[in-house]
């Protein structure tokens, strides 16, 4: 996915959105995904979250190319360049405290490897059972400011 930074500013399509800190596209009828989602709510607070679902998660998947009614990847914009795949989940990682953080060894396994792995996560992640994104944010945590659309 090669961009310049910023593009979506020039795309008259994308609504403007707040995006002095990473925002993440996650697929909010996922369980997995929104478990994710909730993981980052919590524990990065540097993140902003936008459901893949909302007008501007489709606008911006629309503006990178990627399928809106099926995004086979989640979207980590972070200074302006999209990032997806298993580098997007890298660079979440890193983003997080112990032991969320240790995901950045993955960097370690070659990118072909770890983005098929990745790929078969993403196709069968409605198989996976659990709260969906309507759940309630984590106790005691203020989203306010980190949701999207």
């Amino acid at each position: 996915m090669t961009q310049r930074a910023y593009s979506y500013r020039d795309d008259p399509t994308v609504p403007s959105f707040p995006d002095d800190r990473p925002v993440v596209l996650f697929d909010g009828d996922c369980a997995l995904c929104s478990h994710s989602a909730r993981t980052l709510l919590k524990h990065g607070p540097r993140f902003r979250l936008l459901p893949t679902q909302s007008p501007l998660g489709r606008a911006l998947l629309d503006h990178y190319g990627l399928d809106v009614d099926d995004p086979a990847t989640m979207l980590v914009i972070e200074d302006g360049k999209a990032v997806g795949m298993s580098d997007g989940v890298i660079r979440l990682a890193a983003g997080l405290p112990l032991p969320y953080r240790l995901g950045v060894l993955a960097w370690l396994v070659p990118r072909p490897v770890r983005d098929r792995a990745y790929t078969w996560l993403a196709r069968n992640r409605r198989k996976f059972r659990g709260e969906a994104w309507c759940a309630m944010p984590p106790t005691g945590v203020d989203v306010s400011d980190r949701v999207i659309g």
